[in-house]
């Protein structure tokens, strides 16, 4: 790739502006000492413009955004805005417009940071979740009958695709591959339960193994690979996964990696463009406090910036996040850091520095 990059900036709600800020202004500070030539659009999407004049995402925007080399999104999400409008409409909708049919959560813990388990440091937290992102439960299928009656019926189903699978689980052997860990890749399903679904999973999974000889691979049925994340997570290395699971299994890959003050996530499409986000939410009881934690954001800065090829970037980022984890931060909850919000952005660009 080339050293100039088109990046859509989408801020959103809550304390999304206030760590996009952070994670903006450590970009532009790297830059200039690596030579890259970043340019940042931003663009109004959220609840706030929604409540101001009814707008989502227009097939206009979407268009532009598929045209940026990546998307950086602070957070969707307001208190005054009816639950599933803007999550159906804003996220899910770039999720399945622009197809980025790959959720990617790294779950590291770094040094310094305090794990709710007992007895396990960062050597032994350090695995990746691939999670489809496009089908499963969130496809939409399914509708009530007889709604608000004592007979009501409501159906949710399970769209998965032979494609939308099989490409899943490729790019987990891939990346698998590239991330010359343990090369050992875990398969989370329900196998005994959800016959046809999991039968698919598992189907392809085990197909394609034959092209990736050099990759172990394992099955876990989810509620045993939950216990396992907990009791012995240095097991894993990637663990690939449906959405509904995945969404599921990440949020305890946050927690014990130390919080979502540190979580950040990519939604990937290979041939395309992907979104980078701290997987936190807008938190609106912190916005406009400078309490919040920008490192989440930060985090996903570094991994776009690895997305990019920008490897000798990303690295840098992330050498700096962890020296400001280990020497600075005295907690990644939000008010507990010992530094605001932007004093926080500042010590990262200090270590850049």
């Amino acid at each position: 790739m080339s050293d100039k990059y088109s990046i859509g900036v989408i801020p959103g709600d809550g304390t999304g502006p206030e760590v996009v800020a952070e994670g903006v202004k450590v970009l532009e500070s790297l830059a200039r000492s690596c030579s890259l030539d970043l340019q940042f659009e931003e663009f109004d999407i959220g609840g706030e413009r929604y409540l101001r004049d009814g707008s989502l995402v227009s097939n206009s925007v979407l268009k532009e955004l598929q045209s940026k080399d990546a998307i950086y999104l602070g957070a969707i999400g307001h208190p005054d805005v009816r639950p599933g409008i803007l999550e159906r409409e804003i996220l899910l909708k770039l999720r399945f417009e622009l197809d980025l049919y790959i959720n990617l959560r790294p779950v590291v813990l770094f040094p310094g940071v305090d794990t709710p388990l007992k007895d396990k440091g960062p050597g032994d937290i350090d695995f990746v979740v691939v999670r489809e992102n496009s089908e499963g439960m969130y496809a939409g299928g399914g509708g009530f009958f007889k709604k608000g009656t004592p007979d009501e019926i409501a159906i949710q189903e399970s769209v998965n695709t032979r494609k939308g699978v099989e490409r899943c689980i490729r790019y987990a052997y891939e990346y698998c591959r590239k991330r010359g860990g343990k090369k050992q890749l875990t398969l989370c399903g329900k196998n005994n339960v959800l016959i046809y679904e999991s039968d698919l999973w598992y189907r392809v999974f085990q197909e394609l193994h034959d092209a990736y000889p050099d990759i172990t691979i394992n099955y876990q049925h989810v509620d045993a690979l939950c216990m396992w994340m907990i009791k012995n997570p240095e097991q894993f290395d990637v663990i690939v996964t449906s959405n509904l699971f995945g969404d599921i299994i990440t949020d305890i890959g946050a927690i014990i990696q130390g919080g979502l003050g540190i979580a950040a996530g990519a939604n990937i499409n290979p041939e395309g463009t992907a979104m980078f986000e701290p997987i936190g939410g807008s938190a609106p009881k912190y916005a406009g406090l400078g309490q919040i934690n920008p490192l989440a954001a930060i985090v996903a800065a570094q991994m776009m910036l690895d997305y990019l090829g920008e490897e000798e970037a990303a690295a840098r980022l992330l050498g700096a996040i962890r020296d400001v984890v280990k020497e600075k931060l005295t907690s990644l909850d939000a008010g507990k850091m010992g530094y605001s919000t932007n004093e926080v952005g500042n010590l990262v660009v200090s270590c850049l520095a």
